[in-house]
């Protein structure tokens, strides 16, 4: 099989993308386009998958029905729900507990919520149900019997649909804190009991002037995430 070398171009559009998309924590209101979201979609849907499976499905809202759901769950009765279809993380230690909670004080530090203000910081996480002001939501399933690999493949197809709105200038945050809200979720948009929520992407125009869009979380070198061997 002939290959191609690589066009350097691709290359360097492709860490522009990268090194640009960032977790959005507050947007303008304006809506993006109806085209600019199939876009979006279009792309995401190159996204790899096991056996071709693509066990993604998306449902995305309008800005007024993303107004309607940011609403109905304001009610008493689903603040209180906190079931997952997917179990979330067990535990957080180590270097993971270390990465989460420097994102979380660089959050808390670029919206000037002091160390131990326990209320701020509540009011701040309930931002996650306002959708951060996105006028658009994404919500990710997975096919159920498909199991960790098919939720895997939606892990890939997140990924993708956020660097695919990047490129068009929509900017986006993934929210697994909406997937605690799942059994809600399923009866508000009539979601089959043999597909399970993975997560949500609220997506949007950035506001660009709000603290909250002005710190970037650090990765870990290569080095310490890859290892080569060599025979």
């Amino acid at each position: 099989m002939t290959q191609t070398a690589p066009a350097p171009a691709l290359a360097t559009a492709f860490e522009t993308i990268l090194n640009t998309r960032y977790s959005c924590r507050s947007y303008r209101p304006d809506p993006v386009s109806r085209d600019t979201i199939n876009e979006i979609l279009r792309l995401a849907q190159r996204t790899a998958s096991w056996c071709n499976s693509q066990p993604w499905q998306v449902i995305v809202t309008s800005a007024a029905a993303t107004e309607r759901l940011r609403t109905a769950w304001k009610a008493p009765e689903v603040v209180a729900q906190t079931t997952m279809d997917i179990h979330e993380p067990a535990e957080y230690r180590g270097v993971y507990q270390q990465r989460r909670r420097e994102c979380g004080f660089q959050l808390y530090e670029s919206v000037g919520i002091a160390h131990g203000d326990r209320e701020s910081a509540g009011r701040q996480a309930r931002e996650n149900f306002n959708f951060f002001g996105a006028p658009h939501m994404a919500l990710i399933t997975t096919e159920a019997l498909l199991g960790t690999y098919g939720a895997v493949d939606c892990g890939a197809y997140v990924s993708n649909f956020m660097l695919a709105a990047r490129s068009l200038g929509v900017a986006s945050i993934a929210q697994a804190a909406i997937a605690r809200r799942s059994r809600f979720l399923h009866q508000w948009f009539n979601i089959p009991e043999d597909r399970q929520v993975v997560c949500g992407i609220s997506f949007g125009y950035e506001d660009s002037a709000h603290p909250a869009n002005q710190f970037r979380t650090k990765r870990a070198s290569v080095d310490q995430a890859a290892q080569w061997v060599e025979a």
